[in-house]
């Protein structure tokens, strides 16, 4: 379950962990008010489940009032990778004179949290990771101990932080690790942790993924949950009835059956393309189920072309290619549809394509390969 920065901040304090006042706002006007509060200059920051927030303008300043009723209005209702902004942040704005990074995950190799931390923090931490992963220091956690302050020290002085914020960071990192624990999360990363110009050193920025599983003990943590928030297109896909998880790609999946559909992923990814959302249409589909899935995946703005993989057994291949020949005048223009269809009917399936026009695969490898370069294609003209 995701939360919004505020919340895992509030988190976070509880533990001791240093963090910015800060109060959340809805409206421009309630953004002055809070920044008059406050006197002083401030960070209006956009509450969305989604990271890249500042490269997408969604953290902005005020140095009055009225510059944070300006800048409030500027980022509330504004889209972000999909969501639209409801509320901002508001907090002090801090004087930062380094950045640094401190993490943990739940990792699946070693079926421990991971804690990691970099002297290399802020909005480029990503790019460190896959460029220079040498300057991330990372240790395995023993969950029936947690992280050591000795140890958080330690991991802190090998990242190369300087030694005037080993001792305070060190017993941010280790209350960070106990929030990880108690909290039940599989994520919780401070980015950046920041050393003030008065040599403070706290959170300026936080993010907790709490486990879904852990939710029924995690009550008070479980009535945070936005879940039309957190992903308009999984959120309306559940009330639909469907399978759906959202991606960050350009390729719609769909697919009969998780371990097909996760494999349909997999070979997209290796013929160059990215996928979109992972859709699992599950046994026994009919056309019009076939049209309702190929219809929501092509609502998602980022969507360029659908990829649709069946194995028929109790789902018959006609059916499906009737619905995906159902949904051709209701679909955006020119979106290209490429279907694998094996198994009962996919021969009578194949034919109706044909006849229709419409594209199909071989195999998998193969209408994998089509449809990434049928999106390319179009992306050309």
């Amino acid at each position: 379950m995701k939360i919004h920065e505020y919340q895992a901040k509030e988190i976070l304090r509880r533990y001791g962990v240093p963090v910015q006042p800060g109060k959340v706002a809805t409206t421009p006007e309630e953004a002055e008010q809070i920044a008059r509060e406050f006197g002083v200059p401030v960070v209006i920051k956009a509450q969305v489940y989604v990271g890249g927030r500042g490269k997408a303008g969604g953290i902005q300043f005020g140095d009055t009032p009225e510059q944070a009723r300006e800048a409030a209005a500027r980022v509330l209702g504004m889209d972000i990778k999909g969501l639209t902004v409801q509320k901002v942040l508001v907090v002090p704005k801090l004087e930062i004179k380094e950045e640094y990074y401190a993490g943990i995950i739940m990792d699946r190799a070693s079926q421990a949290p991971v804690v990691m931390v970099s002297a290399a923090g802020g909005i480029d931490i990503e790019e460190v990771a896959a460029k220079t992963p040498e300057k991330i220091i990372r240790r395995v956690m023993d969950v029936r101990w947690g992280l050591l302050p000795e140890q958080a020290r330690q991991m802190l002085a090998d990242a190369g932080v300087p030694h005037t914020v080993v001792a305070k960071g060190g017993a941010i990192l280790a209350a960070l690790a106990k929030a990880f624990t108690e909290s039940d999360a599989t994520l919780a990363e401070i980015n950046p942790l920041a050393l003030t110009a008065d040599g403070q050193v706290m959170a300026a920025d936080a993010k907790i993924l709490i486990d879904d599983n852990a939710l029924y003990r995690q009550k008070e943590y479980a009535a945070w949950a936005e879940p039309e928030e957190a992903n308009p297109l999984e959120y309306q896909a559940k009330e639909a009835g469907l399978t759906y998880v959202k991606l960050d790609g350009d390729v719609g999946i769909i697919g009969n059956g998780a371990g097909l559909v996760m494999t349909t992923l997999d070979m997209v990814a290796r013929a160059g393309g990215r996928p979109a959302n992972f859709l699992d249409i599950g046994g026994g589909a009919k056309a019009d189920v076939m049209k309702k899935a190929l219809l929501f995946v092509a609502s998602d703005p980022q969507v360029k072309g659908i990829l649709v993989n069946i194995f028929g057994g109790i789902t018959r291949g006609d059916e499906v290619a009737r619905g995906i020949i159902m949904a051709q005048s209701d679909l955006p223009a020119g979106m290209p549809i490429v279907a694998r269809l094996s198994g009962t009917g996919e021969e009578e399936g194949r034919t109706l394509l044909a006849n229709a026009g419409l594209l199909w695969g071989a195999d998998m490898r193969d209408a994998s390969e089509k449809i990434v370069a049928a999106i390319k294609e179009r992306g050309q003209q």
